[in-house]
């Protein structure tokens, strides 16, 4: 085959799904930079998922919650993740990204503040 295969874990999938799912329900709700930092979130988590499939249960676990507080992330009165709440997941998936050794995806989460040892 001329493509990349890769072994799907079960559990990826849901998990990819489940964040897919609850940026499709953002979408309504959230605009510009709120909306923006949810994707960069999504995107952020989908690769954490595909990148520990294969890894110990104890990463897939933390990927796992990291999933799971911005998915189920709610405030009290049931609505959608607010500013707020996306700020909270955005430091955990950082913590997570950055535990797992994967700090190039902090860069796309941190788009605007600089990096230890950069300019700009």
């Amino acid at each position: 085959m001329a493509g990349e295969q890769h072994t799907v874990e079960p559990g990826t999938d849901v998990l990819i799904r489940k964040v897919d799912s609850h940026l499709a329900a953002l979408r309504g709700g959230l605009h510009g930079p709120e909306f923006e930092l949810a994707e960069r979130l999504a995107r952020c988590l989908r690769e954490l998922v595909l990148c520990t499939a294969q890894a110990s249960a104890a990463d897939r676990g933390q990927v796992r919650a990291a999933v799971h507080y911005f998915v189920l992330r709610r405030e009290s009165r049931g609505r959608l993740l607010s500013v707020r709440s996306l700020a909270a997941a955005e430091r955990v998936v950082d913590r997570v990204a950055r535990q797992l050794g994967r700090a190039d995806l902090l860069t796309e989460l941190r788009q605007d503040r600089p990096l230890p040892g950069r300019l700009g």
